[in-house]
């Protein structure tokens, strides 16, 4: 909850968009001055304008959602449509090599874990994620790969804590976390063995930018038992490098016309 005293109007309209999420796509006045702290003729006049303008949309049931307008802008992110472009034609070879399991694409945002991309079979394990998906943890496959190789500071401030408890296989203890993602960092991918429900195991493998830096990750998530991390993890890293080579040769390609 929010004071809106002291906030300025850029900070109103942010703390309106933020107020959507993957489990509340859909709001009403009353509902976004509830979860935003801001009075209901505050929300109603910034909500005409994000309306107006085309952020969000409002509904025959009186309802407002995210509008098409923001999906144009966010889709000039690099790091989102420039990445998820690259690595399109690589992770649905990968959908295919697994055998229609669930594969993500994505980016760490701070301490959140972004969904560029998902490619999902109908027989795969439920999974609470979606493309454009925000998630606050990093007990997934792409989540392990992301903070294992965020920046030391990042990868504290997460470990601080509480971490928060999934499933009975979820690791909330700090230094068995780090352990693990010191392991991650030397071989090369994760392995996340039931941390985020009893019938979800996933793997993980980093994508490398023209710098050397990890820039996203790609992961495959099966249902326990139907399959071992050894099969999953030579498709899975040789994905991640295909579409590391892409990325650096698309910025050599670039480079090279800019220069000309």
């Amino acid at each position: 909850m929010m004071d809106e005293h002291g906030m300025s109007v850029t900070g109103k309209v942010l703390a309106l968009l933020e107020a959507f999420s993957y489990e509340t796509p859909a709001l009403t006045l009353t509902e976004l001055s509830q979860r935003t702290g801001l009075s209901l003729p505050t929300v109603h006049r910034r909500v005409a304008e994000l309306v107006a303008w085309g952020a969000l949309e409002r509904g025959p049931d009186r309802r407002y959602r995210v509008g098409l307008r923001l999906w144009e802008v966010a889709a000039l992110s690099p790091r989102g449509h420039g990445i998820r472009d690259v690595s399109l034609p690589f992770i649905n070879r990968l959908y295919d090599t697994t055998k229609k399991q669930h594969i993500h694409l994505s980016v760490r945002n701070h301490l959140d874990v972004v969904i560029l991309e998902r490619l999902s079979a109908p027989d795969a394990p439920q999974a609470v994620s979606q493309a454009g998906g925000r998630f606050g943890t990093f007990a997934t496959g792409a989540g392990l790969v992301l903070l294992a190789h965020a920046p030391d500071d990042v990868r504290e401030e997460y470990l601080k804590g509480p971490l928060p408890r999934y499933a009975e296989n979820t690791i909330t203890d700090p230094g068995r976390f780090r352990a693990i993602l010191a392991a991650i960092r030397r071989q090369g991918y994760s392995s996340s063995d039931r941390m985020m429900g009893p019938e979800i195991q996933c793997v993980g493998a980093p994508i490398y930018g023209p710098d050397g830096s990890v820039v996203a990750a790609v992961s495959v998530c099966f249902r326990a038992g139907t399959r071992s991390f050894q099969e999953i993890v030579p498709p899975i890293r040789s994905t991640a490098r295909g579409i590391s080579r892409a990325i650096a040769e698309l910025s050599e390609h670039k480079a090279d016309e800019e220069s000309d």
